[in-house]
């Protein structure tokens, strides 16, 4: 059973990644930045990043999902930690090859209260912490990514309108920064002395043959902040599903085995990204609302900003309803017209169903499994 339990959580990491990636990197596709195929590379470098940082600040999620949730004065059941990631693993992957995005915080959780209801009725489920340390942050995430992102996205578009065509140019060879106007002319921001060319003969303009150096504009920080919402979600993420070891009572038991079992996941969450993370970010690319470069950075400034500081504080939030409720709350910025309703509507529906849904598949599972020992 423990190596049952393992595959399942190495699947579910899969699983998470090709629905969740698609979070953190729509809107470097939907606005034009690059294509599918370099945004998932992107997404999945930072996903795997992020999964394995999540050791450092994984304690508190770890022990929501895995002793908090279930009161029960004895061992746990056996059969328990399966259940629960079988019908997480079976509704993530239903949704990822469906493009619709939807929450593995959620699914967990709702296989979780299935799991404890079939194992100890309803008084074996601690419903103060169920509702405060899950349900609440649930709920209230899409509501405070839909606030900041109206807040934020004034400010981002103001700057942006400010910055367009403007960019800073790193040149490691002349030991220089330089700031290029959207006109071409150049200002020395920082030279060191001694070493390399003069910086008066830079071209005027960052993408002009000739400048040897890395150039930072509008571009250079979208990337950035999706690479930040990468990261976010690795270190949300991550943790919830290694919690699932220490519901199946399972002892790494190997030497070094906690540190092999993080590395794992972060495998698996990278390779679901890049193999299976496009039908979702397609959904969000395309089919919610059309996205500028200030539109995107803000959704994605916001939803690494509400995620990291959420992981921080171990509040289980659903890194789905944060990234999609910032690119819903840019369209309405826009004007209700500029949102694609029936796709929030679909988007939505999978929000609703996923709780049930893996709360009745999990426990049928554990029936199932219980009857097999």
């Amino acid at each position: 059973m423990d190596f049952l339990v393992f595959f399942l959580v190495i699947l579910l990491a899969f699983a998470n990644g090709a629905n969740d990636v698609s979070k953190s990197i729509a809107t470097l596709v939907g606005s034009g930045v690059t294509n599918y195929r370099t945004a998932l590379a992107w997404g999945t470098v930072w996903t795997v990043l992020g999964a394995g940082a999540s050791a450092l600040v994984a304690g508190a999620l770890v022990r929501t999902f895995s002793q908090d949730l279930i009161h029960a004065g004895e061992e746990l059941p056996y059969a328990m930690a399966p259940a629960v990631l079988l019908a997480a693993v079976a509704w993530v992957l239903f949704a990822s090859r469906t493009g619709l995005p939807v929450s593995t915080t959620h699914a967990l959780t709702g296989g979780l209260v299935g799991v404890g209801w079939m194992a100890y009725g309803a008084g074996g489920l601690m419903w103060h912490t169920l509702a405060a340390k899950v349900a609440l942050p649930l709920l209230l995430s899409p509501l405070c990514a839909f606030m900041t992102t109206i807040v934020l996205h004034p400010c981002i578009r103001m700057l942006t309108t400010q910055w367009d065509g403007a960019c800073l140019c790193v040149m490691p060879a002349s030991r220089a920064l330089v700031a290029v106007d959207a006109t071409g002319a150049t200002r020395t921001l920082f030279q060191a002395s001694g070493v390399g060319y003069p910086v008066v003969n830079v071209p005027t303009h960052c993408d002009r043959a000739g400048l040897r150096g890395v150039v930072i504009g509008l571009d250079s920080l979208h990337w950035i902040s999706s690479g930040l919402a990468s990261f976010a979600r690795g270190t949300n993420d991550a943790p919830k599903i290694l919690a699932m070891l220490v519901l199946g009572g399972i002892t790494i038991w190997w030497p070094g085995g906690q540190t092999v079992a993080y590395i794992a996941v972060a495998v698996a969450m990278g390779l679901g990204s890049y193999a299976g993370g496009r039908r979702v970010t397609e959904m969000l690319a395309e089919r919610v609302t059309r996205l500028s470069h200030a539109e995107g950075l803000s959704a994605n400034l916001t939803t690494s900003s509400l995620v990291l500081l959420s992981g921080m504080l171990g509040w289980p939030v659903s890194t789905t309803h944060v990234s999609s409720s910032s690119i819903i709350g840019i369209g309405l910025v826009k004007g209700t017209a500029s949102v694609r309703w029936g796709s929030v509507r679909d988007m939505a529906l999978a929000w609703i169903a996923t709780l049930p849904f893996t709360a009745v598949l999990s426990a049928v599972a554990y029936r199932g499994l219980s009857l097999l020992r």
